[in-house]
């Protein structure tokens, strides 16, 4: 599978001939601050259909199948070739939406699937705790983790080290953290980066990981996963 990281949540999954967009945002000054996506995908799923930081795909190319991951049923929804599954959440609870943005916290979804041969999960835009259940279903499932790093109005860091650690994925790769390009206060990866080793860390020079279930590395000490930092591209 060949992943490449847009920004903010947005990623690109290629594999089988099949191409997933993650949580596109809304481009240009004004809105987001990242660029357009302008390539074309089958799929993209958003973890919910309020939030223009991960909800809009006027700006993929193609056809996309769009879904909602908050839509779906409980027991999850094959979106062909896709089976998707998602996990109901919440914004923070603590963050001051109201004087902010003039609004409640508003729900979202995590969001599991497979796609060439490869388990991943996205966290959405969750900031609250992953539910123990959640973590329980999903504890040994995950290969992949698309993993929100920038604390502040989204998961707290020391609850989204005791995700990973309960969870147990292979592969972590941070994402929604702070980008020069963006236009949201949020931590820097580094804040995120202290929980691992540094051997445990790889700083990808460009956008784009290819791997595979026969890729996929070995467990460092104490099964801890391996963080690959992808270069924004958009």
């Amino acid at each position: 599978m060949k992943i490449k990281f847009y920004a903010h949540a947005s990623f690109r999954l290629e594999a089988d001939n099949i191409v997933v967009v993650t949580d596109p945002y809304t481009p240009a000054p004004g809105n987001s601050g990242f660029d357009r996506i302008d390539e074309p995908a089958d799929i993209v799923i958003m973890s919910s259909a309020t939030d223009s930081f991960h909800s809009d795909p006027s700006h993929v190319l193609g056809k996309p199948i769009v879904v909602n991951a908050l839509e779906l049923p409980l027991e999850g929804k094959s979106v062909d070739p896709i089976f998707i599954k998602s996990y109901p959440a919440y914004e923070s609870m603590t963050f001051d939406y109201r004087k902010e943005y003039n609004r409640d916290p508003d729900a979202n979804a995590l969001y599991h699937f497979e796609i060439g041969g490869l388990r991943v999960l996205h966290m959405g835009d969750t900031g609250v705790p992953v539910l123990a259940e959640y973590l329980d279903a999903l504890s040994g499932k995950v290969d992949i983790l698309l993993a929100l790093a920038g604390a502040h109005a989204t998961i707290p860091l020391d609850a989204l080290d005791h995700a990973i650690k309960a969870i147990k994925p292979k592969v972590v790769i941070p994402m929604h953290y702070y980008s020069a390009k963006g236009v949201l206060k949020i931590e820097p990866v580094e804040k995120f980066l202290a929980y691992h080793k540094p051997e445990n860390v790889t700083h990808v020079k460009g956008s784009t990981l290819q791997i595979s279930p026969q890729s996929l590395p070995k467990p460092g000490s104490g099964g801890a996963p391996h963080v690959y930092v992808l270069e924004q591209s958009r």
